[in-house]
């Protein structure tokens, strides 16, 4: 027996016994201490949040007084007359996010899939390295590059395009009408889309990658394509890693703030075409929180930060309810 093997012996030996005669575990006194620090560092976070969440509802009483329901369903906002409604800015949060997920999601599942299974293994890593790098990108670069590039080359060659082919069209036509400023919502909805797709495409590689290579294997020594493989063995076995990617993304077009200020064009007005401006809530905040001047006014501005967190919350309930839904189809 070597040198650490007697050192091991005498040390189980060293050990006290309890009153059955087992050896006592050398970190035994330190089990009560590790339990009440985790324990206070997950109470910690279940107190911040609902501090922020009394705060939010404590502030925001004097609109909920004033505006009632109408506040949900009103866009009128006037700082003047201290009349304010929360449509526009709800709307436009809503429209830029449908927008980003429409448009990022399957541009994020195709990189994983891309980078996990066609993909040459010597280009994987660099690819994915410069895909996460978008993630580093600053928010507020975003929103400059796309003010200073992306609006002028989408007001002269792509909203004109919109315009002529698809604004005739009955019913369609209404999302593509007006005059092409080239900021808009359907421009902040793509500047979120490519802000959320590193995000989506980094979660959803990393989830693609965990699936046993036995499965894949499987299906294609059955004779499986590249394309069946990743629908019916990849996404099924990764629904629950790949649909937190999804719902990550979400929550990063829900509350993003300073790229969708630059483009989206800070309008409280409620309009059907996606190429005329729109603000959104974060939008709003940043705009006007350090105008606010009266009570109403900066209520108001509250009680749209604590539509976002209820916003965030639906969003998050939405996503577990789809989860075990999916879990009871897998079952059957």
């Amino acid at each position: 027996m070597n040198a650490e093997g007697l050192s091991v012996v005498a040390t189980e030996t060293e050990r006290p016994l309890d009153s059955a005669g087992n050896r006592v575990p050398s970190g035994l006194g330190l089990e009560k201490p590790f339990r009440w620090l985790t324990g206070s560092a997950a109470a910690f976070v279940v107190a911040a949040l609902g501090g922020m969440l009394v705060v939010l509802l404590v502030e925001s009483l004097p609109a909920l007084r004033r505006f009632g329901f109408s506040f949900l369903i009103s866009d009128h906002w006037n700082p003047v007359t201290d009349s304010f409604g929360a449509a526009a800015p709800i709307a436009g949060t809503l429209i830029t996010s449908v927008i980003a997920m429409a448009v990022g999601v399957p541009m994020a599942f195709g990189i994983a899939i891309f980078l996990n299974e066609i993909c040459p293994y010597k280009l994987r890593g660099p690819i994915g390295i410069a895909i996460e790098l978008l993630a580093a990108v600053p928010s507020i670069i975003y929103g400059m590059w796309g003010l200073f590039v992306v609006a002028p080359l989408f007001a002269d060659h792509v909203y004109p395009v919109l315009i002529a082919w698809l604004g005739p069209i009955p019913g369609l036509g209404l999302l593509f009408q007006g005059p092409p400023y080239g900021i808009g919502m359907l421009t902040a909805g793509l500047i979120l889309a490519i802000m959320v797709l590193p995000f989506i495409a980094s979660v959803s590689r990393q989830v693609l990658s965990t699936v046993p290579p036995m499965l894949r294997e499987a299906a294609y020594g059955l004779g499986a394509t590249k394309w069946e493989v990743a629908r019916y063995v990849l996404v099924p076995h990764a629904r629950r890693g790949l649909l937190g990617g999804v719902m990550l993304g979400l929550g990063r077009a829900l509350g993003e703030t300073m790229a969708v200020t630059f483009v989206i064009g800070n309008s409280h007005r409620i309009v059907a075409s996606l190429l005329q401006p729109g603000t959104t809530i974060s939008a709003t905040l940043a705009n006007e929180f350090t105008e606010a001047s009266g009570d109403i006014y900066l209520s108001s501005l509250v009680e749209l930060g604590l539509i976002l967190t209820c916003l965030t919350f639906v969003v998050l309930i939405a996503a577990r309810l789809m989860l075990a839904q999916a879990d009871r189809s897998m079952a059957r």
